[in-house]
């Protein structure tokens, strides 16, 4: 049996903030993407009686020790569950297609979308694994880099068109400025005042 007391390593794995609250320990923590915290086995005992706070634990953040994993889900972590995002980029440039596929039928949901994006950024080059991604996710790899890669020109002359239209022109000539005496500006109602007047 673990002692509450303990203090666990726990890491935040989604590329966005995790947090939750405990009542009972008058207690609310946010983690930060990729920020990592030492947290008492009390409080993820805890969490993981509060409504999702068991999804929080297993597919958002990770607890570092074996024995805390045990204690509070009664059964070993998957390997998947650990993985860092160098793990996923060897796994999806050399890892062979099993390993792949077993990471994609174990592995938590932060470490799923983490091979999304990286086999977007990488890319990855392996059609057997981005075929294994749309099956298994239902995201399609290529496309996503199709996309990605694809440049928009027409759009962008319009929306440069837009932005040149919505330039601001000057009125008048500023208020301390010496060469007060040119032409009025078009859209004026009225001659500007001059030091001569």
């Amino acid at each position: 049996m673990i002692n509450k007391d303990k203090m666990i390593k726990v890491v935040n794995k989604f590329n966005g903030t995790v947090g939750y609250t405990i009542p009972e320990m008058n207690l609310h923590r946010n983690f930060y993407p990729k920020e990592n915290k030492d947290i008492s086995f009390e409080e993820l005992e805890r969490l993981s009686f509060i409504p999702g706070g068991d999804v929080i634990l297993k597919d958002y953040l990770e607890i570092t020790d074996e024995e805390a994993v045990m204690a509070l889900f009664n059964q070993k972590s998957e390997p998947e569950y650990h993985y860092s995002e160098d793990d996923i980029k060897k796994l999806l440039t050399v890892g062979t297609l099993d390993q792949f596929l077993d990471c994609l039928d174990f592995a938590p949901d932060v470490i799923k979308d983490m091979i999304k994006d990286l086999a977007i950024k990488l890319p990855l080059n392996d059609m057997n694994k981005r075929q294994a991604i749309k099956e298994k996710l239902g995201f399609d790899v290529t496309r996503a880099i199709e996309i990605q890669n694809t440049k928009y020109d027409g759009e962008t002359e319009e929306e440069n068109e837009k932005i040149q239209n919505t330039t601001s022109k000057r009125r008048a000539n500023p208020i301390n400025s010496d060469n007060t005496a040119s032409a009025t500006p078009s859209g004026r109602r009225y001659k500007p005042i001059t030091k001569d007047e």
